[in-house]
């Protein structure tokens, strides 16, 4: 981590901590603020990582932010800008399937249901959230405050049951969960010119070859190794880099979108194969500090 914040001439390095207690966290982030310009949290799970990066931004001074959640979420709406494109379609057209209701996933729920996001591009048709238990929907007792609180505004038609059932119709599939959860029968019931990012790794939700061969029409995953890799890697180090320069004291949505935007428009020659800059690219730490620094 400490050399992905180098490639943005930010000095950096690991504390670990002998606890997993998340007040306790806390505690220790509050006590050690005095040495640092901003804090980045990592490898935390939800939700408790929704609750300490809560509380931290509201007991620091300096900006903190889980890069897991939001570095993820801003190369996923980077990566759904340029896609959209390539597919001629619209936010306001598009129904969207998102798989894991953890950091990542709920941190891009919540980008899109952010008042910035919608002076920016308006409001997308639908989206269905799945967490392990199937689709989160009105009446469900089992979930957590932070799904209830997204609850009111996704899953207009109140669809039930497994991750199958979201795929009806859908344009959009975003996987932030676990291997192989994907199949081709699934992709064939999205709509035409569908995107799907797989970014479960070392497995995707879906390969691939089998996405393309249902009928896919953009594929993404976190891997390397195929087009079209959606990796946070892309997003972190500018933002902080950002942050740091223009002497902000938190990270904010509008940080979060003008930094996709930016992001999204650095890639010149758009097509299915080509949505995001490669994350060994050097001026894309500078095309994110410059979106961070004008917010």
């Amino acid at each position: 981590m400490e050399v992905l914040f180098w490639a943005a001439n930010i000095d950096a390095f690991p504390i670990c901590l002998k606890t997993q207690n998340p007040d306790e966290i806390i505690e220790i982030v509050k006590n050690i603020e005095p040495v640092f310009g901003a804090i980045n949290l990592e490898d935390i799970k939800a939700p408790e990582c929704f609750y300490i990066e809560e509380k931290l931004k509201k007991e620091l001074s300096i900006p903190v932010m889980h890069d897991d959640q939001h570095g993820t979420a801003i190369v996923i709406l980077a990566a759904l800008i340029n896609s959209l494109k390539v597919a001629g379609k619209k936010f306001s057209d598009i129904s969207i399937v998102v798989s894991g209701a953890g950091a990542a996933g709920m941190a891009f729920v919540n980008l899109l249901l952010s008042k910035e996001f919608k002076d920016k591009f308006g409001s997308f048709h639908d989206l269905i959230l799945i967490d392990s238990k199937g689709i989160l929907y009105k009446g469900r007792e089992d979930m957590n405050e932070y799904k209830e609180k997204v609850l009111p505004f996704i899953n207009k038609k109140n669809v039930k049951g497994d991750l199958i059932n979201a795929f009806e119709n859908a344009d959009v599939f975003v996987g932030v969960s676990r291997g192989n959860v994907v199949n081709g029968e699934m992709i064939r019931k999205m709509n035409k010119k569908s995107i799907v990012f797989a970014m479960s790794n070392p497995i995707p939700e879906i390969m691939p070859e089998i996405a393309l061969d249902a009928g896919a029409f953009i594929v993404g995953t976190g891997r390397s190794d195929f087009p079209n890799q959606i990796n946070n890697v892309l997003a972190f180090p500018g933002v902080f880099r950002g942050v740091l320069d223009s002497k902000a004291k938190e990270i904010t949505t509008k940080m979060k979108i003008n930094a996709a935007v930016a992001l999204a428009g650095y890639v010149k020659d758009l097509n299915t194969q080509n949505i995001l800059p490669s994350p060994l690219d050097k001026n894309v730490v500078k095309v994110i500090t410059n979106a961070v620094k004008l917010s």
